[in-house]
Protein backbone atom coordinates (compact mmCIF):
# COMPACT_ATOMS: atom_id res chain seq x y z
CA UNK A 1 0.00 0.00 0.00
CA UNK A 2 1.11 3.46 -1.02
CA UNK A 3 1.64 5.99 1.87
CA UNK A 4 2.95 9.04 -0.41
CA UNK A 5 2.66 9.72 -4.26
CA UNK A 6 6.44 9.84 -5.78
CA UNK A 7 4.67 11.28 -8.71
CA UNK A 8 3.52 14.04 -6.61
CA UNK A 9 6.56 14.73 -4.81
CA UNK A 10 8.41 15.41 -8.08
CA UNK A 11 5.23 17.66 -9.33
CA UNK A 12 5.84 19.51 -6.29
CA UNK A 13 9.51 20.00 -6.03
CA UNK A 14 10.69 20.36 -9.81
CA UNK A 15 7.49 21.19 -11.63
CA UNK A 16 5.46 23.75 -9.86
CA UNK A 17 8.43 25.20 -7.46
CA UNK A 18 11.43 24.36 -9.11
CA UNK A 19 13.59 23.82 -6.90
CA UNK A 20 17.00 23.30 -9.30
CA UNK A 21 16.70 27.40 -8.87
CA UNK A 22 18.11 26.76 -5.77
CA UNK A 23 21.09 25.59 -7.49
CA UNK A 24 22.22 28.86 -9.18
CA UNK A 25 23.50 29.96 -5.31
CA UNK A 26 26.81 29.48 -5.14
CA UNK A 27 25.98 27.39 -1.70
CA UNK A 28 24.01 24.72 -3.54
CA UNK A 29 25.52 25.06 -6.75
CA UNK A 30 27.40 21.40 -6.83
CA UNK A 31 23.87 19.79 -6.72
CA UNK A 32 22.13 18.50 -9.74
CA UNK A 33 18.94 16.99 -11.04
CA UNK A 34 20.64 14.02 -10.64
CA UNK A 35 21.71 14.16 -7.06
CA UNK A 36 18.36 15.50 -6.21
CA UNK A 37 16.63 12.30 -7.29
CA UNK A 38 19.53 10.01 -5.86
CA UNK A 39 18.53 11.71 -2.48
CA UNK A 40 15.00 11.01 -3.08
CA UNK A 41 15.03 7.43 -3.99
CA UNK A 42 17.57 7.00 -1.22
CA UNK A 43 14.91 8.38 1.33
CA UNK A 44 12.76 6.18 0.11
CA UNK A 45 14.28 3.06 0.05
CA UNK A 46 15.06 4.00 3.90
CA UNK A 47 11.52 4.70 4.69
CA UNK A 48 10.51 1.20 2.79
CA UNK A 49 12.71 -1.22 4.16
CA UNK A 50 13.83 0.50 7.66
CA UNK A 51 11.17 2.87 9.08
CA UNK A 52 7.60 1.50 7.55
CA UNK A 53 7.73 -2.29 8.47
CA UNK A 54 7.58 -0.64 12.72
CA UNK A 55 4.95 1.30 12.14
CA UNK A 56 2.55 -0.82 14.06
CA UNK A 57 5.06 -2.35 15.88
CA UNK A 58 5.97 0.80 17.45
CA UNK A 59 2.39 1.90 18.17
CA UNK A 60 1.42 -1.27 19.81
CA UNK A 61 4.30 -1.67 22.29
CA UNK A 62 5.17 2.57 23.18
CA UNK A 63 8.45 3.17 25.36
CA UNK A 64 8.74 2.41 28.68
CA UNK A 65 10.28 3.84 32.00
CA UNK A 66 12.20 0.97 33.51
CA UNK A 67 14.74 1.87 36.30
CA UNK A 68 15.36 4.79 35.69
CA UNK A 69 16.08 4.42 31.85
CA UNK A 70 13.09 4.68 29.19
CA UNK A 71 13.35 1.22 26.56
CA UNK A 72 12.12 1.85 23.30
CA UNK A 73 11.48 -0.28 20.44
CA UNK A 74 14.93 -2.20 19.60
CA UNK A 75 14.75 -1.15 16.07
CA UNK A 76 15.48 2.04 16.76
CA UNK A 77 19.30 1.88 17.48
CA UNK A 78 19.82 0.38 13.92
CA UNK A 79 17.87 3.30 12.57
CA UNK A 80 19.25 6.21 14.16
CA UNK A 81 22.67 4.86 13.46
CA UNK A 82 22.16 4.56 9.59
CA UNK A 83 20.52 8.00 9.93
CA UNK A 84 24.09 9.78 10.60
CA UNK A 85 26.14 7.19 9.31
CA UNK A 86 24.30 8.12 5.65
CA UNK A 87 24.48 11.22 6.19
CA UNK A 88 21.31 12.68 6.71
CA UNK A 89 21.52 14.33 10.41
CA UNK A 90 23.98 17.10 9.12
CA UNK A 91 23.33 17.13 5.11
CA UNK A 92 22.24 20.74 4.85
CA UNK A 93 25.42 21.55 6.64
CA UNK A 94 28.32 22.91 5.22
CA UNK A 95 31.30 20.61 3.68
CA UNK A 96 33.55 21.63 6.23
CA UNK A 97 31.24 20.27 8.74
CA UNK A 98 30.87 17.14 6.74
CA UNK A 99 28.08 17.61 5.17
CA UNK A 100 26.28 18.14 1.58
CA UNK A 101 25.41 21.62 1.45
CA UNK A 102 22.01 20.25 0.57
CA UNK A 103 18.88 22.31 -0.03
CA UNK A 104 16.66 21.99 3.15
CA UNK A 105 13.48 21.92 0.19
CA UNK A 106 15.26 18.43 -0.28
CA UNK A 107 16.11 17.60 3.10
CA UNK A 108 12.41 18.31 4.15
CA UNK A 109 10.69 16.74 1.34
CA UNK A 110 12.77 13.50 2.65
CA UNK A 111 11.40 14.37 5.84
CA UNK A 112 7.95 14.14 4.56
CA UNK A 113 8.84 10.60 2.94
CA UNK A 114 10.44 8.83 6.38
CA UNK A 115 7.12 11.03 8.42
CA UNK A 116 4.44 9.43 6.15
CA UNK A 117 6.26 5.82 6.48
CA UNK A 118 6.47 5.88 9.84
CA UNK A 119 6.03 9.24 12.23
CA UNK A 120 7.35 8.31 15.54
CA UNK A 121 10.59 6.85 14.00
CA UNK A 122 11.24 9.98 11.94
CA UNK A 123 11.54 12.28 15.04
CA UNK A 124 14.98 11.49 16.53
CA UNK A 125 17.15 11.79 13.78
CA UNK A 126 15.49 15.51 12.77
CA UNK A 127 15.43 17.02 16.78
CA UNK A 128 19.08 16.18 16.69
CA UNK A 129 19.68 17.79 13.62
CA UNK A 130 18.24 21.39 15.10
CA UNK A 131 19.58 20.86 17.92
CA UNK A 132 23.10 20.62 16.42
CA UNK A 133 22.20 23.16 14.20
CA UNK A 134 21.99 25.74 17.34
CA UNK A 135 24.84 24.81 18.52
CA UNK A 136 27.20 25.23 15.20
CA UNK A 137 25.06 28.66 14.93
CA UNK A 138 25.56 30.32 17.97
CA UNK A 139 27.56 28.09 20.25
CA UNK A 140 32.09 28.95 20.55
CA UNK A 141 34.21 26.34 18.06
CA UNK A 142 35.09 24.74 21.28
CA UNK A 143 31.53 23.62 22.36
CA UNK A 144 31.00 22.52 18.43
CA UNK A 145 33.94 20.42 18.41
CA UNK A 146 32.73 18.84 21.68
CA UNK A 147 28.96 18.03 21.36
CA UNK A 148 28.59 18.18 16.98
CA UNK A 149 30.14 15.26 16.03
CA UNK A 150 28.80 12.34 18.05
CA UNK A 151 25.18 14.28 17.54
CA UNK A 152 25.70 13.40 13.41
CA UNK A 153 26.57 10.29 13.96
CA UNK A 154 23.41 9.56 15.49
CA UNK A 155 25.61 7.97 18.55
CA UNK A 156 24.21 10.84 20.40
CA UNK A 157 20.44 12.16 20.94
CA UNK A 158 19.44 15.98 20.52
CA UNK A 159 16.74 17.86 21.74
CA UNK A 160 14.73 20.83 22.78
CA UNK A 161 14.13 21.58 26.35
CA UNK A 162 11.60 24.39 26.83
CA UNK A 163 8.24 23.09 29.04
CA UNK A 164 8.13 23.38 32.38
CA UNK A 165 5.38 22.51 34.81
CA UNK A 166 4.22 25.87 34.94
CA UNK A 167 5.38 27.43 32.36
CA UNK A 168 4.12 25.67 29.42
CA UNK A 169 3.45 28.25 26.25
CA UNK A 170 4.84 30.83 28.60
CA UNK A 171 8.43 30.77 28.08
CA UNK A 172 8.86 34.37 30.25
CA UNK A 173 7.60 32.49 33.10
CA UNK A 174 10.37 29.55 33.66
CA UNK A 175 12.22 28.96 37.08
CA UNK A 176 14.78 26.32 35.64
CA UNK A 177 17.98 28.00 36.91
CA UNK A 178 22.16 28.41 35.85
CA UNK A 179 24.37 29.59 38.66
CA UNK A 180 28.18 30.38 37.44
CA UNK A 181 30.84 28.54 38.53
CA UNK A 182 34.43 28.79 38.48
CA UNK A 183 34.94 27.49 34.78
CA UNK A 184 34.09 29.85 32.32
CA UNK A 185 31.12 29.22 30.15
CA UNK A 186 30.34 26.19 32.91
CA UNK A 187 26.71 26.43 34.74
CA UNK A 188 25.46 24.46 37.41
CA UNK A 189 21.78 23.89 36.22
CA UNK A 190 18.94 23.29 38.93
CA UNK A 191 15.11 22.60 37.52
CA UNK A 192 12.64 20.34 35.58
CA UNK A 193 11.62 20.19 32.02
CA UNK A 194 8.49 18.15 31.05
CA UNK A 195 7.54 16.69 27.19
CA UNK A 196 10.79 16.77 26.14
CA UNK A 197 10.35 14.56 22.61
CA UNK A 198 13.19 12.21 23.30
CA UNK A 199 14.82 13.17 26.03
CA UNK A 200 15.60 9.90 27.07
CA UNK A 201 15.97 6.65 25.45
CA UNK A 202 18.23 3.33 25.05
CA UNK A 203 18.83 3.79 21.34
CA UNK A 204 21.62 6.33 21.95
CA UNK A 205 24.97 7.05 23.88
CA UNK A 206 24.50 10.28 25.75
CA UNK A 207 21.53 13.01 24.94
CA UNK A 208 22.06 16.13 24.19
CA UNK A 209 20.07 18.76 25.59
CA UNK A 210 19.06 22.41 24.25
CA UNK A 211 17.80 23.75 27.43
CA UNK A 212 16.14 26.96 28.33
CA UNK A 213 17.29 28.56 32.02
CA UNK A 214 17.57 31.70 33.70
CA UNK A 215 20.83 32.88 35.45
CA UNK A 216 21.11 33.77 38.64
CA UNK A 217 19.74 37.17 39.27
CA UNK A 218 19.03 37.67 35.62
CA UNK A 219 15.98 40.20 34.83
CA UNK A 220 12.60 38.92 34.69
CA UNK A 221 10.61 37.66 31.66
CA UNK A 222 12.24 37.15 28.36
CA UNK A 223 15.33 39.01 28.48
CA UNK A 224 16.81 37.29 30.91
CA UNK A 225 16.36 33.60 29.11
CA UNK A 226 19.81 32.06 28.17
CA UNK A 227 20.21 28.80 26.71
CA UNK A 228 22.86 25.81 27.52
CA UNK A 229 24.23 22.34 26.34
CA UNK A 230 22.94 20.26 28.79
CA UNK A 231 23.93 16.13 28.29
CA UNK A 232 22.52 13.43 30.22
CA UNK A 233 25.80 12.18 30.83
CA UNK A 234 29.46 14.17 30.92
CA UNK A 235 31.61 13.91 27.50
CA UNK A 236 34.70 13.52 29.56
CA UNK A 237 33.78 10.00 31.48
CA UNK A 238 30.53 9.24 30.08
CA UNK A 239 28.98 9.18 34.10
CA UNK A 240 25.81 10.97 34.92
CA UNK A 241 25.77 15.10 34.24
CA UNK A 242 22.58 14.22 37.07
CA UNK A 243 20.08 14.84 34.90
CA UNK A 244 17.70 12.28 35.65
CA UNK A 245 14.36 10.75 34.19
CA UNK A 246 11.74 11.55 36.32
CA UNK A 247 8.56 10.11 34.18
CA UNK A 248 7.57 9.02 30.74
CA UNK A 249 3.87 10.53 28.87
CA UNK A 250 2.06 7.38 27.55
CA UNK A 251 0.25 9.58 24.49
CA UNK A 252 -3.13 8.70 22.35
CA UNK A 253 -0.69 8.72 19.32
CA UNK A 254 2.73 9.25 18.05
CA UNK A 255 3.54 6.36 20.36
CA UNK A 256 6.98 5.24 19.59
CA UNK A 257 8.82 8.59 20.25
CA UNK A 258 9.48 8.86 24.26
CA UNK A 259 8.30 12.06 25.56
CA UNK A 260 9.82 12.39 29.28
CA UNK A 261 9.59 14.38 32.22
CA UNK A 262 13.45 15.44 33.38
CA UNK A 263 14.64 16.63 36.51
CA UNK A 264 17.88 18.55 36.54
CA UNK A 265 20.47 19.29 39.37
CA UNK A 266 18.60 17.45 41.83
CA UNK A 267 21.77 16.25 43.33
CA UNK A 268 23.47 19.90 42.31
CA UNK A 269 25.60 18.16 40.20
CA UNK A 270 24.16 19.14 36.25
CA UNK A 271 26.77 21.21 34.36
CA UNK A 272 25.62 23.12 31.40
CA UNK A 273 27.38 24.96 29.31
CA UNK A 274 26.50 28.88 27.75
CA UNK A 275 25.78 28.75 24.32
CA UNK A 276 26.38 32.41 22.41
CA UNK A 277 25.96 35.53 25.12
CA UNK A 278 23.77 35.71 28.32
CA UNK A 279 20.01 36.19 28.37
CA UNK A 280 20.15 35.67 24.25
CA UNK A 281 18.59 31.94 24.64
CA UNK A 282 15.27 32.86 23.44
CA UNK A 283 15.89 34.00 20.19
CA UNK A 284 18.80 31.60 19.73
CA UNK A 285 15.92 28.84 20.55
CA UNK A 286 13.65 30.98 17.92
CA UNK A 287 15.87 29.79 15.45
CA UNK A 288 15.31 26.34 16.09
CA UNK A 289 11.72 26.72 16.80
CA UNK A 290 10.99 28.60 13.58
CA UNK A 291 12.16 25.68 11.66
CA UNK A 292 10.70 23.01 13.81
CA UNK A 293 7.18 25.05 13.34
CA UNK A 294 7.54 24.61 9.53
CA UNK A 295 8.36 20.61 9.86
CA UNK A 296 5.46 20.06 12.34
CA UNK A 297 3.43 21.46 9.82
CA UNK A 298 5.07 18.81 7.27
CA UNK A 299 4.63 15.90 9.57
CA UNK A 300 1.05 16.70 9.84
CA UNK A 301 0.89 16.60 5.71
CA UNK A 302 2.86 13.66 5.93
CA UNK A 303 0.43 11.85 8.02
CA UNK A 304 -2.43 13.50 6.22
CA UNK A 305 -0.93 11.75 2.91
CA UNK A 306 -0.37 8.57 4.28
CA UNK A 307 -4.07 8.26 5.38
CA UNK A 308 -5.37 9.70 2.25
CA UNK A 309 -3.85 6.81 0.13
CA UNK A 310 -4.83 4.37 2.69
CA UNK A 311 -8.61 5.57 2.29
CA UNK A 312 -8.14 5.57 -1.16
CA UNK A 313 -7.21 2.41 -1.57
CA UNK A 314 -10.15 1.12 0.41
CA UNK A 315 -12.54 2.97 -1.52
CA UNK A 316 -11.15 1.11 -4.54
CA UNK A 317 -11.50 -2.28 -3.60
CA UNK A 318 -14.26 -2.15 -1.01
CA UNK A 319 -17.77 -3.03 -2.58
CA UNK A 320 -21.21 -1.58 -1.30
CA UNK A 321 -24.21 -0.23 -2.31
CA UNK A 322 -25.55 0.88 -5.79
CA UNK A 323 -25.88 3.94 -7.89
CA UNK A 324 -28.47 5.96 -6.94
CA UNK A 325 -30.78 5.60 -9.63
CA UNK A 326 -30.09 2.26 -9.37
CA UNK A 327 -33.38 0.34 -8.02
CA UNK A 328 -32.60 -3.99 -9.44
CA UNK A 329 -31.12 -6.13 -5.60
CA UNK A 330 -29.63 -8.24 -8.34
CA UNK A 331 -27.40 -6.05 -9.68
CA UNK A 332 -23.77 -5.99 -8.28
CA UNK A 333 -22.51 -3.72 -5.51
CA UNK A 334 -20.11 -0.91 -6.75
CA UNK A 335 -16.79 0.26 -5.28
CA UNK A 336 -17.51 2.84 -2.63
CA UNK A 337 -15.02 4.96 -4.70
CA UNK A 338 -18.12 5.31 -7.16
CA UNK A 339 -20.57 7.41 -4.58
CA UNK A 340 -20.35 11.31 -5.12
CA UNK A 341 -19.90 11.34 -0.79
CA UNK A 342 -16.84 9.18 -0.98
CA UNK A 343 -15.92 11.13 -3.73
CA UNK A 344 -15.90 14.34 -1.54
CA UNK A 345 -14.25 13.03 1.35
CA UNK A 346 -11.12 11.64 -1.13
CA UNK A 347 -10.96 15.47 -3.33
CA UNK A 348 -11.08 17.04 0.52
CA UNK A 349 -7.88 14.64 1.86
CA UNK A 350 -6.39 14.95 -1.55
CA UNK A 351 -6.85 19.30 -1.77
CA UNK A 352 -5.77 19.59 2.46
CA UNK A 353 -2.83 17.26 1.78
CA UNK A 354 -1.11 18.62 -1.41
CA UNK A 355 -2.40 21.94 -1.00
CA UNK A 356 -0.66 22.02 2.55
CA UNK A 357 2.76 20.32 0.91
CA UNK A 358 3.09 22.95 -1.87
CA UNK A 359 3.11 25.63 0.89
CA UNK A 360 5.18 23.72 3.00
CA UNK A 361 7.81 23.13 -0.10
CA UNK A 362 7.40 26.75 -0.62
CA UNK A 363 8.33 27.91 2.46
CA UNK A 364 11.20 25.65 2.56
CA UNK A 365 12.86 26.97 -0.48
CA UNK A 366 12.23 30.61 1.16
CA UNK A 367 14.37 29.19 3.96
CA UNK A 368 16.74 28.46 1.58
CA UNK A 369 16.61 31.65 -0.44
CA UNK A 370 17.49 33.81 3.23
CA UNK A 371 20.16 31.15 3.68
CA UNK A 372 22.29 31.59 0.41
CA UNK A 373 21.11 35.21 -1.04
CA UNK A 374 21.60 38.59 0.32
CA UNK A 375 20.41 42.04 0.43
CA UNK A 376 16.90 42.48 -0.81
CA UNK A 377 16.56 39.56 -2.16
CA UNK A 378 17.35 38.10 1.34
CA UNK A 379 15.10 40.49 3.13
CA UNK A 380 11.91 39.76 1.34
CA UNK A 381 12.16 36.11 1.64
CA UNK A 382 12.92 36.48 5.21
CA UNK A 383 9.83 38.62 5.96
CA UNK A 384 7.53 36.73 3.92
CA UNK A 385 8.74 33.24 5.36
CA UNK A 386 8.43 35.11 8.64
CA UNK A 387 4.52 35.95 7.91
CA UNK A 388 3.87 32.20 6.41
CA UNK A 389 5.65 30.53 9.31
CA UNK A 390 2.01 30.06 11.59
CA UNK A 391 0.53 29.44 8.64
CA UNK A 392 2.36 27.10 7.28
CA UNK A 393 2.31 25.13 10.84
CA UNK A 394 -1.02 25.37 11.91
CA UNK A 395 -3.21 24.71 8.76
CA UNK A 396 -1.58 21.53 7.76
CA UNK A 397 -2.31 20.55 11.44
CA UNK A 398 -5.54 21.90 11.99
CA UNK A 399 -7.15 20.52 8.55
CA UNK A 400 -5.03 17.11 9.41
CA UNK A 401 -7.13 16.14 12.50
CA UNK A 402 -10.28 16.48 9.89
CA UNK A 403 -8.42 14.92 6.93
CA UNK A 404 -7.46 12.10 8.78
CA UNK A 405 -10.70 11.82 10.39
CA UNK A 406 -12.49 11.80 6.47
CA UNK A 407 -10.29 8.69 6.01
CA UNK A 408 -11.16 7.39 8.78
CA UNK A 409 -14.84 8.01 7.74
CA UNK A 410 -14.64 6.65 4.69
CA UNK A 411 -13.43 3.27 5.80
CA UNK A 412 -16.92 3.21 8.36
CA UNK A 413 -16.32 0.48 11.04
CA UNK A 414 -13.60 -0.95 9.78
CA UNK A 415 -11.77 2.70 10.09
CA UNK A 416 -12.49 2.51 13.87
CA UNK A 417 -10.41 -0.49 14.82
CA UNK A 418 -6.85 -1.51 14.51
CA UNK A 419 -6.82 -3.87 11.89
CA UNK A 420 -6.54 -0.89 9.76
CA UNK A 421 -3.64 2.15 9.98
CA UNK A 422 -6.15 4.83 9.74
CA UNK A 423 -7.13 4.90 13.27
CA UNK A 424 -3.53 5.04 14.04
CA UNK A 425 -2.76 8.00 11.55
CA UNK A 426 -6.22 10.03 13.52
CA UNK A 427 -4.40 9.79 16.90
CA UNK A 428 -0.84 10.89 15.35
CA UNK A 429 -2.28 13.87 13.85
CA UNK A 430 -3.73 15.13 16.79
CA UNK A 431 -0.44 16.16 18.40
CA UNK A 432 0.31 18.84 15.76
CA UNK A 433 -2.20 21.54 17.04
CA UNK A 434 -0.54 21.35 20.30
CA UNK A 435 3.02 20.79 19.18
CA UNK A 436 5.55 24.11 18.87
CA UNK A 437 3.22 26.44 19.95
CA UNK A 438 -0.77 25.91 19.91
CA UNK A 439 -3.18 27.11 17.18
CA UNK A 440 -4.30 30.03 19.34
CA UNK A 441 -0.31 31.27 19.73
CA UNK A 442 0.09 30.87 15.99
CA UNK A 443 -3.59 33.26 15.80
CA UNK A 444 -1.99 36.09 17.69
CA UNK A 445 1.64 35.59 15.92
CA UNK A 446 0.33 35.97 12.97
CA UNK A 447 -2.45 38.83 13.76
CA UNK A 448 -0.27 40.63 16.58
CA UNK A 449 2.99 40.26 15.63
CA UNK A 450 3.39 39.08 11.82
CA UNK A 451 0.87 41.22 10.07
CA UNK A 452 2.07 44.76 11.61
CA UNK A 453 5.87 44.20 11.35
CA UNK A 454 7.49 46.43 9.58
CA UNK A 455 4.71 49.03 9.11
CA UNK A 456 3.11 45.62 7.32
CA UNK A 457 6.03 44.81 4.50
CA UNK A 458 5.42 41.49 4.65
CA UNK A 459 1.91 41.62 4.23
CA UNK A 460 2.44 43.22 1.08
CA UNK A 461 4.91 40.96 0.05
CA UNK A 462 2.22 38.58 0.30
CA UNK A 463 -0.42 40.20 -1.64
CA UNK A 464 2.22 41.01 -4.34
CA UNK A 465 2.73 37.19 -4.74
CA UNK A 466 -0.75 36.29 -4.68
CA UNK A 467 -1.36 39.14 -7.06
CA UNK A 468 1.21 37.99 -9.29
CA UNK A 469 -0.09 33.89 -9.53
CA UNK A 470 -3.39 35.56 -10.53
CA UNK A 471 -1.95 37.90 -13.02
CA UNK A 472 -0.61 35.00 -14.81
CA UNK A 473 -3.55 32.88 -14.32
CA UNK A 474 -5.74 35.17 -16.20
CA UNK A 475 -4.04 34.41 -19.21
CA UNK A 476 -5.04 31.00 -19.07
CA UNK A 477 -8.70 30.62 -20.47
CA UNK A 478 -9.54 27.43 -18.21
CA UNK A 479 -8.07 28.87 -15.33
CA UNK A 480 -9.08 33.05 -15.08
CA UNK A 481 -12.42 32.31 -13.21
CA UNK A 482 -10.37 31.08 -10.63
CA UNK A 483 -8.33 34.07 -10.68
CA UNK A 484 -11.09 36.22 -10.63
CA UNK A 485 -12.30 34.44 -7.77
CA UNK A 486 -9.11 34.31 -5.81
CA UNK A 487 -8.71 38.27 -6.56
CA UNK A 488 -12.02 39.15 -5.04
CA UNK A 489 -11.22 36.86 -1.49
CA UNK A 490 -7.69 38.56 -1.90
CA UNK A 491 -9.53 41.87 -1.90
CA UNK A 492 -12.16 40.81 0.95
CA UNK A 493 -9.07 39.75 3.16
CA UNK A 494 -7.18 43.24 3.28
CA UNK A 495 -10.35 45.28 3.74
CA UNK A 496 -10.92 42.79 6.50
CA UNK A 497 -7.37 42.97 8.17
CA UNK A 498 -7.12 46.58 8.01
CA UNK A 499 -10.03 46.50 9.74
CA UNK A 500 -8.97 44.43 12.11
CA UNK A 501 -5.53 46.69 12.74
CA UNK A 502 -7.79 50.03 13.25
CA UNK A 503 -8.55 48.56 16.70
CA UNK A 504 -4.68 46.97 17.23
CA UNK A 505 -3.97 50.63 19.13
CA UNK A 506 -7.20 51.26 21.72
CA UNK A 507 -9.01 47.86 21.40
CA UNK A 508 -6.51 45.66 21.83
CA UNK A 509 -8.62 42.62 23.98
CA UNK A 510 -11.26 43.25 20.67
CA UNK A 511 -8.43 43.14 17.76
CA UNK A 512 -6.76 39.56 18.84
CA UNK A 513 -10.19 38.40 19.84
CA UNK A 514 -10.60 36.20 17.12
CA UNK A 515 -6.94 35.66 15.75
CA UNK A 516 -7.12 32.14 16.22
CA UNK A 517 -10.06 32.50 13.65
CA UNK A 518 -7.89 34.81 11.67
CA UNK A 519 -5.28 32.61 11.26
CA UNK A 520 -8.12 30.23 9.73
CA UNK A 521 -9.27 32.63 7.35
CA UNK A 522 -5.51 33.50 5.53
CA UNK A 523 -4.88 29.99 5.71
CA UNK A 524 -7.66 29.19 3.23
CA UNK A 525 -6.42 31.98 1.31
CA UNK A 526 -2.78 30.87 1.28
CA UNK A 527 -3.58 27.52 -0.27
CA UNK A 528 -6.01 28.70 -2.21
CA UNK A 529 -3.30 30.43 -4.21
CA UNK A 530 -1.44 27.24 -3.72
CA UNK A 531 -3.78 25.24 -5.37
CA UNK A 532 -4.15 27.97 -8.25
CA UNK A 533 -0.18 28.01 -9.02
CA UNK A 534 -0.57 23.79 -9.12
CA UNK A 535 -3.08 24.55 -11.32
CA UNK A 536 -1.33 26.56 -13.48
CA UNK A 537 1.79 23.68 -13.62
CA UNK A 538 -1.19 21.18 -14.26
CA UNK A 539 -2.78 23.01 -17.28
CA UNK A 540 0.96 23.72 -18.91
CA UNK A 541 2.12 19.82 -18.66
CA UNK A 542 -1.46 19.01 -20.12
CA UNK A 543 -0.87 20.98 -22.89
CA UNK A 544 2.62 19.50 -23.96
CA UNK A 545 0.51 16.13 -24.39
CA UNK A 546 -0.75 13.18 -23.43
CA UNK A 547 2.38 11.77 -20.80
CA UNK A 548 0.22 11.35 -17.36
CA UNK A 549 -3.21 13.20 -18.16
CA UNK A 550 -4.81 11.60 -15.24
CA UNK A 551 -2.56 13.03 -12.82
CA UNK A 552 -2.70 16.64 -14.27
CA UNK A 553 -6.21 15.90 -14.46
CA UNK A 554 -6.66 15.18 -10.85
CA UNK A 555 -4.69 18.53 -9.97
CA UNK A 556 -7.26 20.44 -11.92
CA UNK A 557 -9.96 18.43 -10.15
CA UNK A 558 -8.58 19.24 -6.70
CA UNK A 559 -8.15 23.02 -7.87
CA UNK A 560 -12.11 23.33 -8.35
CA UNK A 561 -12.66 21.36 -5.38
CA UNK A 562 -10.69 23.50 -3.28
CA UNK A 563 -12.47 26.82 -4.75
CA UNK A 564 -16.08 25.37 -4.59
CA UNK A 565 -15.93 23.59 -1.30
CA UNK A 566 -13.12 25.70 0.92
CA UNK A 567 -12.33 28.81 -0.54
CA UNK A 568 -16.00 30.15 0.13
CA UNK A 569 -15.53 29.07 3.62
CA UNK A 570 -14.11 32.69 4.10
CA UNK A 571 -17.40 34.54 3.47
CA UNK A 572 -18.48 32.84 7.48
CA UNK A 573 -14.96 33.52 8.50
CA UNK A 574 -14.71 37.07 7.19
CA UNK A 575 -18.55 38.05 8.62
CA UNK A 576 -17.00 36.79 11.98
CA UNK A 577 -14.15 38.72 11.99
CA UNK A 578 -15.75 42.21 10.84
CA UNK A 579 -18.94 41.63 13.66
CA UNK A 580 -19.07 44.23 16.54
CA UNK A 581 -20.84 41.14 18.80
CA UNK A 582 -17.75 39.84 20.67
CA UNK A 583 -19.18 37.22 23.29
CA UNK A 584 -15.69 35.61 24.06
CA UNK A 585 -15.10 38.84 25.43
CA UNK A 586 -18.24 39.32 27.75
CA UNK A 587 -18.50 36.13 28.57
CA UNK A 588 -18.06 35.88 32.19
CA UNK A 589 -16.65 32.45 34.16
CA UNK A 590 -19.42 32.27 36.71
CA UNK A 591 -21.56 31.65 33.77
CA UNK A 592 -20.41 29.09 32.32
Amino acid sequence: MNFYSKKDLQFQLFENHKVLELTNYQYFKDHTTETFQMVLEAADKIANTSLRPLLVEMDRNDPQLVDGKIKVHKGMRKIVRQFGEDGWINATFSYEEGGQQLPNTLHMATGFIFQAANYSASVYPFLTTGAANLIRTFGSRELMEKFTPDMYSGKWQGTMALTEPDAGSSLSDITTTAFPTEKEGVYKIKGQKIYISCGDHDACENVIHLMLARIKGAPAGVKGISLFVVPQKRVEDGKSNDVLTEGIYHKMGYKGAPIAHLMIGSHDGCEGYLVGEANKGLAYMFQMMNEARVGVGMNAAAIGTAAYYASLSYAKERPQGRKIGEKDPSKPQIPIIQHADVKRMLLFQKSITEGALSLLLYCCKLGDIVHAASGKEKEDATLLLDLLTPIAKSYPSEMGCLSTSAAVQILGGAGYTTDFPVEQYYREARIHPIHEGTTGIHGLDLLGRKVPMKEGKALQLFGREIAITIFHAREINSLSAFAEKLEKYLGKAQQTTQYLLSKATDKTDEFLADATLYLEYIGILTIAWQWLKQGMTAQEQLEKGPSEQEFYQGKIMCLRYFFEYELVKMDALGKRLLSTDMPTLEMKEDWF
